[in-house]
């Protein structure tokens, strides 16, 4: 394993974060002195350009103190500098959170001022969750807002992602790195070149938040910061809002609804399809399997989840507290905005469905569970997992009767081969494991707090909800709470179950094997 090369890629992704951090004070600055937006708090501001300093100045010396080392980036690298990107990351991330709480008379009792908080916050940020320990988020000041929200949108495609499209010189390294972190199995390159494919993907990327922005600006109520905050936070699939009371502070905007429903979709999809539709491709964009799993899902829950809410004889309450009589109309757009935003995991709520029927519930259960495309900023399973996996099972039936037929199972235009099929179902019960192991890691702890009051719905789907990036949960985690009630120990479960989710497990638990550091 070598070391100094892993603390001097580190350092450089370090100095990456730090100008970025600056570069957003900086600019948030611009707007105040041009009157774009005023603020009277500029201790956000402040929080951030010191730890962007702070943070720069780390990560050159972290360059620096490596910069002659010899030797290349193994797969056992690749590795170790994934997972210490988004561990050290999300400290950085969540330094300013500390230093605005502690520097700003107004909050002396702020939940960011313990710095298991601040890593929560930020971790959910960086890995595009949306679970929050705010009980209060329109009290934060808009540079916070905006830092909160651009890690969800860095995240989105990975931080990592982001670093081997800006560094050049990695060579096959980068190409290690980029699987490591790209999520879903086996991405499809866009390019020859893996810097060249990480490139192409963040120009998507970008393509996509300035069509969403522009729309939510001009056709919507929303001005320029909170069209930009939601849309990091839409096409990240992360859910981060700057409303208490999430995107359904716009109910009554249909407009904002028909902006965000197609964009949290599009979110949910391979990103490699957008670079076939740029290059005209168009008909193997409309003939891939994954793609038509992943709408027909949609459109099947979304009905399931309307008639459900429509048949009640509840009305919908919304997260502003505001009761809706249930007809048929009001019942669809719930329906349909929710059943997207919890399959594409970016956990937009406009309604309290903790308080819809029990199908309803249920089916949201099972689609936080199956996630978005592989390739996409989505998180879950993912639809080509549970796909190959019921075709495996099929095949096995078959198998048991007619053991003589030797029938592939195809992964697209392709057989399965037994590496394949033996990572898709090793991660799917590696995904129920953590599961179990989460919700009763949470129970026990919440059991041994004399204050808490956790039910085991609430264990199960706040375990469900992170380790499937989604945010809210059912119950006390549900679409108008928050996380900031659990124990510290709860917190950091559920923070881990978020970096094995969004890292998809293998790349956190390999360091937990003391055959991963033997030098051999």
């Amino acid at each position: 394993m070598n070391y100094r090369l892993v603390v001097g890629q580190l350092g450089l992704l370090f100095t990456l974060l730090g100008v970025i951090m600056i570069a957003t004070a900086g600019l948030f600055a611009l707007a105040e002195v041009f009157e774009i937006r005023r603020d009277t708090d500029q201790t956000g501001l402040l929080a951030l350009a010191a730890t962007g300093g702070v943070g720069t100045i780390l990560g050159y010396l972290g360059w620096f103190s490596a910069r002659n080392t010899p030797g290349y980036i193994g797969r056992r690298e690749a590795l170790l500098l994934v997972a210490g990107s988004w561990l050290l990351g999300a400290a950085l991330a969540a330094t300013p959170y500390l230093v605005w709480a502690h520097i700003s008379s107004d909050t002396p009792d702020h939940p960011f001022r313990s710095p298991v908080n601040a890593y929560f916050e930020a971790m959910s940020g960086l890995t595009t969750t949306g679970a929050t320990v705010l009980p209060q988020i329109e009290t934060l000041p808009s540079g916070i807002l905006l830092w909160r929200a651009l890690t969800h949108w860095l995240g989105g495609l990975g931080i990592v992602v982001l670093f081997v499209a800006v560094l050049p010189g990695l060579g096959v390294g980068g190409k290690r790195i980029f699987n490591v972190e790209a999520p879903g199995p086996s991405p499809e390159g866009l390019q020859p070149h893996i810097r060249e494919t990480a490139r192409w993907l963040w120009y998507i990327y970008l393509g996509l938040s300035v069509a969403m922005a522009t729309a939510l600006w001009v056709a919507t109520p929303l001005d320029l910061f909170d069209s930009v905050c939601h849309t990091f936070a839409t096409l990240a699939t992360g859910g981060f809002s700057t409303k208490n009371a999430s995107v359904g502070a716009y109910a009554h905007t249909v407009s904002v609804d028909i902006i965000v429903i197609p964009f949290m979709i599009l979110a949910g999809m391979n990103f490699n399809l957008f670079y076939k539709l740029v290059r005209g491709r168009v008909k193997e964009v409309l003939r891939d399997t994954e793609l038509r799993l992943y709408l027909a899902l949609l459109s099947f829950g979304a009905l399931l989840v309307t008639l459900a809410v429509w048949y009640s004889d509840n009305s919908i309450v919304m997260t502003t507290g505001e009761h809706v009589e249930s007809t048929l109309g009001a019942s669809a757009r719930q329906a349909v905005f929710t059943t997207v935003s919890v399959q594409s995991t970016t956990g937009f709520c406009t309604s309290d469905f903790n308080l819809w029927p029990f199908l309803a519930k249920a089916v949201l259960v099972m689609l936080m569970f199956v996630g978005g495309c592989a390739g996409s900023t989505a998180g879950g399973i993912k639809v080509i997992r549970v796909w190959a996996a019921c075709k495996i099972l099929l095949a096995e039936v078959e198998h048991v009767f007619r053991p003589k037929v030797v029938r592939p199972v195809r992964f697209g235009k392709s057989a399965m081969d037994p590496e394949l099929k033996l990572g898709t179902l090793a991660f799917i019960l590696g995904v129920i494991m953590l599961f179990v192991l989460g919700s009763g890691s949470v129970m026990l702890f919440e059991q041994l707090n004399p204050d808490s009051d956790c039910s085991y719905t609430t264990a199960a789907t706040s375990a469900i909800a992170t380790l499937c990036t989604i945010g809210p949960g059912l119950e006390a985690v549900g679409a108008v709470a928050n996380y900031g009630w659990f124990s510290a120990p709860s917190k950091i479960v559920l923070t881990l179950l978020m970096l094995l989710g969004r890292l998809e497990i293998f790349a956190i638990v390999v360091l937990f094997s003391h055959r991963f550091w033997r030098h051999d």
